[in-house]
């Protein structure tokens, strides 16, 4: 039996949500690298804070600085052993454990009355179902749907190259799958629209379930 055990605030989610105007929730942005995640979830949070809406977005690449780095970027302060243990790559089990602390940072700041935009390439459908089971009501999945072709012709960060040539292992979409979303809250045709419209999408939705006023 664990001896660790969950203390309930006294100040609660709903005492939040009057204060703030609005309840916290958790976007959850998927999609291939290239297709336009971080770029439409930053647009979102910046219409959302025009609003007045408290937000914070997650990114993959800032998360893995810090939250979930590499076991190299571990080991020159916390030696080998630590490294080893807690460093993330992207392997399937690592995928998943670095899902799983986002989604629990993401359900903190929920609670919290944040409106949470994550953008990761997040592949695994059973990784996202875990999130969503984790959050319940909270989360609002968002398929950001563009080709690979697409994808790798945009290739911003040259992530696409490097794989083709064998130099990144494990790429999402090249040597690795992506699991398309079943049925999103929010189906984006990332290929069709610009981002902006995008982001407008998605605006639409809060508001229309809502999620914010």
């Amino acid at each position: 039996m664990s001896n660790v055990i969950w203390h309930e605030h006294r100040v609660t989610p709903a005492d939040r949500a009057r204060l703030m105007g609005h309840a916290g929730a958790v976007v959850w942005f998927t999609g291939l690298s290239g297709s336009g995640k971080s770029t439409v979830a930053n647009l979102v949070e910046e219409r959302l804070h025009r609003r007045g809406i408290h937000t914070f977005l997650l990114d993959g690449d800032n998360v893995r600085m810090g939250l979930n780095p590499s076991a190299d970027e571990l080991r020159g302060v916390y030696g080998d052993e630590f490294a080893r243990r807690f460093g993330l790559g992207f392997s399937a089990d690592d995928r998943a454990e670095n899902i799983r602390r986002i989604a629990a940072v993401a359900q903190l700041f929920a609670a919290a009355g944040i409106v949470t935009l994550t953008a990761f390439v997040s592949p695994y459908r059973r990784d996202r179902d875990a999130v969503r089971t984790r959050l319940g009501g909270d989360f609002v999945e968002v398929f950001v749907d563009a080709p690979l072709a697409v994808c790798e012709q945009r290739d911003p960060k040259g992530l696409y190259k490097k794989a083709r040539a064998g130099e990144i292992k494990n790429f999402t979409g090249i040597d690795d799958p992506y699991e398309p979303p079943l049925a999103p809250e929010i189906h984006l045709q990332a290929d069709a629209n610009v981002p902006e419209t995008l982001a407008d999408q998605v605006v639409a939705y809060l508001q229309m379930t809502g999620r914010i006023p």
